[in-house]
């Protein structure tokens, strides 16, 4: 038996003890472990290995036989027109549940019940550890959602669960789709020092500095979701978090670069004037900016106005390089500015006038998000 209890070493277990590859999957045909036993492997094996997870294809194939109900091992016949060699799956469950499947090679049929048998254990180990594993990550989501909380006295409570498990500093990513009900991440396929959960409508995730770049961690998370048809998926980056009490912070932060991103990933030290829809609920700060003649002028039909003006202020007031910019004749550029000032009521030459015009255009279209 496994002393350390690790799941890649009771699958290197198995695979000697029954002389043949192991594969050890979650219930989700997720890889978790592999070990090497000859050098027999075919299609299947191997996108799981190089892939981490086995197609759809694949789990419906393998599902026909009854492995998500099955007590006990199932033999899969070869398939020889796609390469496919017949192989054992071993149900990894605790207490009633599946949590995996170990699959093993087995072409030629050489795996006896009594192999099986002295292999058993063996799965069922694997089975609690597993079950173990999946309940300490959950608790971890929850302790994680508490640090989010609006009241301090839980913030603290989960500072202090999680001080030993969560190291500073660390980065809060935030990642929206259009779920009214997101369901979380499947842990097994983010590293284990990264935190997940559901808050808000948000996937959390609560990533240190130490593990592999945040920007890779996120694009697999994106990844995840975009596979699970969940439609576009927005995500957003805090600035790191100096310590646990920081991450609600991080977290609010994380959630105005998501709600910014348009489909795509944006840091929080990124956005720039963007960063004011932290400080305000967007009813208030549409009714500081958004005086009665900006909202007239944010009207559609005034579109080819409103892409005028902010390329005049994206460029200082030149207007030499918003005519290049616009492709326009300077004439046609000097009579769009007076129809600004007429629709606006603003002074171009003032810079108050422009700085609240360009608040307007840069944060209106974020308001309602």
């Amino acid at each position: 038996m496994a002393g350390s209890g690790d799941l890649q070493e009771l699958t290197e277990l198995v695979a000697d003890l029954l002389g043949a590859p192991a594969t050890l999957e979650d219930r989700d045909f997720h890889l978790v472990a592999y070990a090497a036993h000859g050098g027999a492997i075919d299609p299947v094996r191997m996108d799981s290995i190089l892939n981490r997870r086995a197609t759809d294809e694949v789990r419906d194939r393998f599902e026909r036989y009854g492995i998500a109900r099955a007590t006990g091992p199932v033999r899969i016949p070869a398939d020889p027109a796609a390469g496919v060699l017949g192989r054992l799956c071993l149900p990894v469950r605790w207490r009633s549940v599946t949590y995996g499947y170990l699959w093993l090679l087995d072409d030629e049929g050489r795996i006896g019940d009594d192999l099986l048998a002295r292999a058993a254990p063996l799965a069922e180990r694997a089975g609690l550890l597993m079950a173990r594993q999946s309940r300490e990550r959950a608790d971890l989501g929850w302790q994680l959602a508490d640090l989010l909380s609006a009241h301090a006295e839980v913030r603290a409570s989960a500072a202090a669960a999680l001080g030993e498990v969560l190291d500073p500093p660390l980065v809060v990513a935030v990642l929206r789709t259009l779920d009214d009900e997101p369901q979380p991440l499947n842990p097994w396929l983010l590293p284990r020092s990264v935190l997940t959960t559901t808050w808000e409508r948000d996937h959390v995730l609560a990533i240190p500095l130490d593990v592999s770049t945040t920007e890779t961690i996120v694009a697999r998370a994106r990844r995840l979701l975009e596979e699970r048809g969940s439609g576009p998926v927005a995500a957003g980056l805090s600035d790191p978090c100096a310590d646990l009490a920081a991450v609600r912070e991080g977290w609010q932060r994380a959630r105005v670069a998501a709600r910014v991103a348009n489909g795509g990933t944006r840091a929080w030290a990124e956005l720039g004037a963007l960063r004011l829809l932290r400080l305000s609920d967007g009813e208030s700060l549409a009714q500081t900016v958004l005086t009665p003649g900006i909202s007239r002028f944010l009207e559609p039909r005034h579109a080819d106005l409103a892409r005028t003006a902010l390329a005049y202020l994206d460029h200082a007031g030149s207007v030499h390089a918003t005519a290049g910019a616009l492709n326009i004749h300077r004439q046609t550029l000097y009579h769009r500015l007076r129809r600004i000032e007429e629709v606006t009521g603003l002074v171009l030459a003032d810079g108050r006038d422009r700085l609240t015009l360009h608040l307007a255009l840069t944060l209106a279209p974020h308001l309602n998000r």
